[in-house]
């Protein structure tokens, strides 16, 4: 599965904000926070399906793999998105070992290894 998915009890507003607590904990910022379903719908589209999508940024391993390849940029910042679907609120995130994987570069897998258990215990953490 290219992504990592967590339910909750938590309503989207309740998870968003201990996802953000739990990215502060480990060092990651939100660089910038999405609402999706109003962007959309301000743009004329019939969509009402809430999701919030944060982009998410620890500058120390960016910078780290950033000088190992800067075309990583394409992949920057990380992802993680906060939406509702069929009645329960979901955490979720493309993975970054499948993201980093695309770019061929094997030395760079056990970077995006640490960088996906860190998120992936900051999504388990907020989802409690």
């Amino acid at each position: 599965m290219f992504d990592y998915t967590k339910e909750t009890v938590k309503s989207r507003e309740e998870a968003i904000h201990s996802l953000k607590d739990e990215l502060a904990g480990v060092k990651f910022g939100v660089l910038w926070e999405l609402d999706m379903t109003d962007t959309l719908q301000q743009k004329g589209q019939d969509f009402d399906k809430p999701i919030t999508i944060l982009e998410v940024c620890n500058p120390a391993a960016a910078a780290e793999v950033l000088k190992q390849n800067m075309r990583i940029g394409y992949l920057l910042p990380c992802k993680v998105a906060v939406y509702e679907e069929d009645g329960t609120t979901r955490i979720g995130m493309p993975r970054p070992t499948d993201l980093l994987g695309l770019t061929g570069k094997e030395e760079i897998l056990p970077f995006a290894g640490e960088i996906e258990e860190t998120l992936k215990g900051v999504i388990d953490r907020a989802a409690k």
